[in-house]
């Protein structure tokens, strides 16, 4: 007699309270065992794992002697990330092909090594014959990140070399899944966007001639129109997501995988499900949700007194999704600021007035001033806090009318580029699995016949 789903969620709901509970008093085992939670100390420090030229993040200096917060720096190969996208801005071009052939190859381009990486991600923009029908559009789910790490997976039937580990063959993959993201990710949602909520479908072929920005709104939007400043902000949003720091849970992921020996495709996969974690790549929606619950909440957004009561009842878990926490405020590593925030905040005011979005504006600006005063007032932070990229980001993307089920997706179209030299730096050094040590502290049992069980 088969079991009915009713009964099967009934046992796993009783054996399910056999697993045990977080416990609190057990945080000084972590102390005796001197174990790292989570790989980091208990300043918030990741344990070092490995060496990298991939970039690099600075949130604190020595000053005489003393570790101190200072304002936040990324650098992609040595460059400062802020300098290298006011280059493209100075010259009024696009940036996300130059800074992925830097962050692959450690240089910048000249105008010939530019022109060929071009072309040969606009080359590489080909899915195999039927792949959008038969794949993508069959049963299209609400998760666009499913929906893309199932493409990635399913090309992976496509390459005829597929375990082949030699240098050559990883990049032509790695190269292959940077120029095909866009419209693994773009199609998926065109496909959800039909079959789950009834809107029309279109699926628009990329144009060899545009930015991989440029083509990013060209498919996703009906009428393929976008505005230059559009582009422009979309393409500084790729670069500034494209990597950060090489600690970080989705680049580690595709450090382990790639030292266990396996396929680009299967890394790539494995680096989609730890950044589609809410606690990785999916935080800026959260901002977007807790403004748009503001919104509802506080009669005149400028109304300050208002907006910091409302504010503190997040904080103190009144409000909201009662979590306690301001989403988009604070960091991991940064402290004062975050460079890429800062880098959002130059476009956001530019941006909204463009789109007739003023009053939106002035309301995250003043949550970011207010938050930042509530937060010291009502937490014990040991280093400072500010506006993470999260918290400009979801709001820019929404300005680009780009809708929430992609605003990960274009986390990923970006950060695949930040894997893929991972993946790469870590083949070149690999010569050992990455295996982390767990101490065991459960007791000894005896063993008890099946006889003789209770």
């Amino acid at each position: 007699m088969h079991m009915t789903h009713q009964e099967i969620l009934d046992y796993t709901q009783r054996q399910s309270e056999l697993f045990h509970k977080k416990d609190d008093t057990a945080l000084p085992l972590y102390d005796k065992y001197n174990v790292k939670r989570g790989l980091r100390d208990k300043n918030g420090n990741g344990v070092v794992a490995g060496l990298t030229h991939i970039s690099e993040i600075n949130a604190f200096k020595t000053v005489d002697g003393v570790k101190t917060p200072c304002n936040g720096e990324l650098y992609y190969r040595g460059i400062d990330v802020k300098r290298l996208i006011q280059g493209f801005l100075q010259d009024n071009r696009p940036g996300f092909e130059e800074t992925a052939y830097l962050l692959l190859f450690g240089v910048l381009p000249n105008a010939h090594d530019l022109d060929e990486f071009r072309q040969i991600l606009n080359d590489s923009r080909v899915l195999p014959v039927n792949f959008t029908r038969d794949v993508i559009m069959k049963a299209p789910p609400e998760d666009i990140m499913s929906s893309l790490t199932k493409s990635v997976l399913t090309l992976a039937y496509y390459d005829k070399n597929l375990n082949d580990l030699s240098l050559p063959n990883v990049l032509r993959q790695c190269l292959k899944l940077i120029a095909l993201f866009p419209m693994l990710a773009v199609y998926g949602y065109n496909a959800y966007d039909h079959y789950g909520k009834g809107e029309s479908l279109f699926i628009h072929n990329p144009d060899k001639k545009l930015s991989t920005a440029e083509n990013i709104l060209r498919m996703l939007r009906p009428d393929k129109q976008y505005s230059p400043l559009e582009a422009k902000v979309l393409d500084t949003a790729l670069i500034l997501h494209m990597e950060h720091g090489g600690g970080n849970n989705s680049a580690f992921t595709a450090r382990v995988v790639t030292s266990s020996g396996s396929d680009t495709y299967s890394v790539m996969a494995a680096a989609l499900c730890s950044l589609k974690g809410p606690k990785h790549g999916g935080a800026n929606i959260r901002v977007v949700q807790m403004m748009r619950d503001i919104k509802r909440h506080v009669r005149d957004t400028d109304d300050e007194e208002e907006l910091e009561a409302y504010l503190s009842k997040i904080l103190d878990k009144q409000a909201f999704d009662k979590s306690g926490l301001i989403y988009g405020m604070g960091h991991a590593v940064y402290s004062l600021s975050d460079p890429r925030a800062d880098v959002f905040r130059e476009f956001v005011e530019q941006l909204a007035h463009e789109k007739g979005r003023g009053k939106d504006y002035r309301l995250y600006f003043s949550v970011e001033r207010l938050a930042k005063k509530l937060i010291a007032e009502k937490r014990h932070i040991y280093k400072g806090v500010s506006a993470n990229v999260d918290f400009y980001s979801g709001f820019v993307y929404s300005m680009l009318n780009i809708p929430e089920e992609l605003f990960t997706p274009i986390f990923a179209m970006a950060r695949v580029v930040g894997w893929s030299a991972h993946r790469m730096e870590e083949l070149v050094n690999m010569d050992k699995i990455i295996r982390p040590a767990y101490v065991a502290i459960g007791e000894r049992q005896e063993y008890v016949p099946l006889s003789e069980r209770k």
